[in-house]
C-alpha cells in the first residue's frame, strides 16, 4: 500500500510496519496523517518472529528507496521497532500497539528499553497518528515543503480553540 505525494515516483519516504494484520485499524490512522500531509509511505505486515528475514531484507531495499524514517507498531512484546533499528541507522518510531492482557503496556516498555546504541523514538500506545507526525517533523529537515504543510496544519488545529462560539469542538460551554 503505497500513497502520497513529496518524493519522485511516489516512492516512499516513510515505511510503517506493524507486526500483524489485526493492528492495522491503528496502523492506517497514521497513514492517513502522512497522507494528508502529503508524505508518501509504504505500509507492510512483518514480523520480528514470524519473517524476521523478509523484515531485514525490506528495510535494506526501503533505504536503497530512500525511506527517510521507520514507523514499527506491534504488541505484546513489540520487538518490532528494535529489529527495525538494529538494522538501520535511520530514524525509527515505535507505536505500541494495545493487546493481549496488558493492553499495550507491555509493548510499551518493551519498545521504549532498547539498548544503547539501538535508540527508537517510542509514542504512546496506539499513537500512530503522532508517530506519524513526528515522522513528518524528521522529513520536514530537509524537505520544506513538507515544513510548510506541518506549520499549516498547526495553525489550522488552533482554529478551534480561537473561537468564540462554545459549540465548537474544543470549547468548552460557559
Amino acid at each position: 500500500m503505497t500513497s502520497s505525494k513529496l518524493s519522485k515516483n511516489d516512492t516512499p519516504v516513510v515505511a510503517i510496519l506493524t507486526g500483524s494484520p489485526s493492528d492495522l485499524p491503528v496502523v492506517l490512522k497514521g497513514r492517513d496523517v502522512l497522507d494528508g500531509l502529503g508524505i508518501p509511505s509504504d505500509v507492510r505486515v512483518l514480523s520480528a518472529h514470524r519473517t524476521p528475514h523478509e523484515t531485514a531484507e525490506y528495510i535494506a531495499a526501503a533505504e536503497k528507496l530512500g525511506v527517510e524514517v521507520f514507523i514499527a507498531c506491534a504488541g505484546m512484546a513489540a520487538h518490532l521497532a528494535g529489529v527495525v533499528a538494529a538494522h538501520t541507522t535511520r530514524p525509527v518510531i515505535g507505536v505500541p500497539i494495545a493487546s493481549g492482557a496488558l493492553q499495550g503496556v507491555d509493548a510499551l516498555l518493551a519498545t521504549v528499553q532498547m539498548p544503547p546504541g539501538v535508540p527508537v523514538a517510542t509514542v504512546g500506545i496506539d499513537g500512530a497518528k503522532n508517530a506519524a507526525f513526528l515522522a513528518a517533523r524528521i522529513v520536514a529537515l530537509t524537505h520544506p515543503e513538507v515544513r510548510q504543510r506541518l506549520l499549516d496544519h498547526l495553525e489550522d488545529s488552533k482554529k478551534r480553540y480561537d473561537s468564540p462560539d462554545p459549540s465548537t469542538p474544543g470549547q468548552a460551554a460557559t
